[in-house]
Order: C-alpha cells, then sequence, then structure tokens
C-alpha cells in the first residue's frame, strides 16, 4: 500500500488527476468534497500554507487532502476525498491521521454533505462537531419582492474589474473580519475568481456613498445545474441596520430571476448565524443540504 505523499505544490499530471478523482466522487456523493477554494489551490500552483496530500494505490490515485494553514489564530482546516471504487480500504483514515499528523494535532476537517462514512471518520480521528454550514434554496418562479430602495445618498453599480478590486477587498475584509475564510481572500484569490469561466462582473453589484463602497451582492451562476447563488453579499459595519443588506439581496435574486432567467437560487448560510438564517427563511429559503466541520479538542 502507498504512503500518503505530502507536498507544497502537485504537478500538472497529478493536479488533472485529483480534479477526475474529485468530479468521479461528487457524481456519487452529490456534490464535492473539496470546496471551490480548495479547487482553486489544487490548480493555483504553490500557495503559502497550503499543503496537498495525495494516495496512489499503483499508478492509480485514490485519495486526496488539502490541508490550510493560514489563519493567525484558527487550528489548520482539512479536507479529503476518496475515490469511490477504492472506499472501505483505509485510505480515508490515512488520509485523516496524515492531516493530524502535518498540522500538529490541530485540525478542523470538513464534511461537506455530512454523509455517514465522513461523520463515521471524524469520530475515528477522535474530532468534535463544531460548525454547521447550512446550504439554502428556494424556487426563484414567482418570485415576488419590492423594488429595491437603497438608503439615501446609496447608489448601486457593477464591479469594474482591476479599478475596484483593492477597495472591494478592504470592505470585504472589514464586513468579514468575523469570518476568516471569507474575510482574508487576497488579490491573488480574486484574481483567481475573476478567471474563472462562471465570472460575470454584471452580477457583481456594489453599492457606493460618494467614492466609497459601503456594500455588495456577487452572484454566481452554476450553469449546469442552472442554479443562480448569492455567492458573497457584504456590508460595511457603519451601514449594517440602514436596510442596505436587504436591497442588495433582493437586488440581486431579481437578477438571477429576471435577467438570467434561472429556476432556483442558493446560498450558504452558518446555522448559528440566528439572524440571517431569519432573515433568509422569510425570503424563502429552505435548507437543501448541510456541511459539517469537526476540529480537534481545544
Amino acid at each position: 500500500m502507498s504512503d500518503v505523499v505530502v507536498a507544497d505544490e502537485v504537478s500538472p499530471r497529478d493536479v488533472r488527476e485529483t480534479q477526475e478523482l474529485i468530479d468521479a466522487a461528487a457524481r456519487v456523493d452529490g456534490q464535492p468534497a473539496v470546496s471551490e477554494q480548495g479547487r482553486l489551490q489544487l490548480r493555483g500552483g504553490r500557495r503559502t500554507g497550503v499543503r496537498h496530500l495525495l494516495v496512489h494505490s499503483g499508478d492509480q490515485l485514490v485519495g486526496y487532502a488539502q490541508l490550510e494553514d493560514t489563519d493567525p489564530v484558527e487550528a489548520p482546516a482539512g479536507e479529503l476525498v476518496v475515490h469511490p471504487e477504492h472506499r472501505g480500504r483505509g485510505h480515508g483514515r490515512r488520509l485523516g491521521l496524515a492531516l493530524l499528523d502535518a498540522s500538529g494535532k490541530r485540525l478542523r476537517l470538513w464534511a461537506h454533505g455530512g454523509h455517514p462514512a465522513a461523520r463515521h471518520l471524524a469520530q475515528q480521528l477522535g474530532l468534535t462537531l463544531f460548525r454547521e454550514l447550512r446550504q439554502l434554496r428556494r424556487p426563484l418562479a414567482g418570485l415576488e419582492l419590492a423594488e429595491p430602495t437603497p438608503p439615501d445618498g446609496v447608489r448601486v453599480r457593477t464591479f469594474r474589474p482591476g479599478e475596484d478590486d483593492a477597495q472591494w477587498l478592504e470592505l470585504n475584509a472589514a464586513a468579514f473580519a468575523h469570518h476568516p475564510e471569507q474575510g482574508g481572500l487576497t488579490q491573488r484569490d480574486l484574481d483567481d475568481r475573476k478567471g474563472e469561466p462562471w465570472f460575470d462582473p454584471s452580477g457583481f453589484f456594489l453599492a457606493v456613498r460618494g467614492e466609497r463602497l459601503v456594500g455588495f451582492h456577487w452572484t454566481k451562476v452554476h450553469s449546469a445545474e442552472q442554479l443562480g447563488e448569492v455567492y458573497v453579499l457584504g456590508v460595511a459595519p457603519d451601514e449594517q441596520g440602514s436596510g442596505l443588506g436587504r436591497a442588495l439581496t433582493a437586488l440581486g435574486l431579481r437578477h438571477l430571476a429576471r435577467d438570467r432567467g434561472l429556476p432556483t437560487a442558493m446560498l450558504y448560510v452558518d446555522a448559528d448565524n440566528v439572524a440571517a438564517v431569519t432573515v433568509y427563511e422569510r425570503l424563502g429559503f429552505r435548507t437543501h443540504e448541510t456541511d459539517l466541520m469537526y476540529r480537534t479538542e481545544t
């Protein structure tokens, strides 16, 4: 049985085979076991704080894990996936133990979809559940929302790639200071997303007061699934409670429904963010699936 290989960067061949493995597993599991950020980091070359773990059986790649150690406070975060045809042979446990070792026994581990096998692995590794991320969905057919009205003095326009990058990153960091995964996005992370086939600045709405960005609603279209996503919605701390977030939400949903003609909208929200969950449920969103994060005892 092959050892787990740990690398700071993967070869083009391994990138291709890992993407194929992730896709094969997603067809069985219903969603990718590696997040969008993880997939971008897989093929984006060497990145500080990111390591890749690979398991082969003969010449075939049968398991992959990624460890990201970029948060100055939280433990390193990991994700792992095993090829559906090679499950039940201990590869997942070996990858999990390797992640624990590489993280110095300080690990947060995602289980996208919260499948029983993932929960069982977390238990084997001695990890405890501490975060629940919900994917909510609602039909867009017959969507009835009042005309979005931003607060006085605020106008809305679309994102201008290159011109708005620095100010948007600053606003994003302020709006998500409590959320290091989102708030820690860098220019490289933004460039990665701007280079994706789905990127469309006409669905990236910015709220501007004077010359200052004070809010945004970045929508995303999953063309194959015919899904529109509330990808990221943020408001400057000093504008929160003004109704700007509600106006931006309505603007983005109307864009997905009317301009893009999509039948369904989706978004992600932490289960313990009761205020946000309540707002979205009032808009007709309901839980579709749940991602779970486990961690070592602290």
